[in-house]
């Protein structure tokens, strides 16, 4: 299952799953809940931080936290 982690620049999605961790409360509080549609702006040279519009917003993610949320 493809995460945020792993997709292209310019690629829209919706969020399928978020996974559990100590952080998923955060996630799901800055917008990233099942059904959401997300689209990744930018990927940092090394691939870390990734910059997503969600909801109108841009939000700022590091990979291990771009990693828990699953998308299709």
């Amino acid at each position: 299952m493809p995460t945020l982690a792993t997709v292209k620049k310019g690629q829209r999605f919706n969020v399928k799953q978020v996974s559990t961790s100590s952080i998923t409360v955060k996630l799901v509080e800055m917008g990233l809940y099942v059904g959401q549609e997300v689209e990744v702006l930018f990927k940092a040279p090394f691939g870390d931080p990734i910059a997503v519009n969600v909801g109108g917003y841009v939000l700022s993610l590091r990979l291990n936290e771009a990693e828990l949320i699953e998308v299709a």
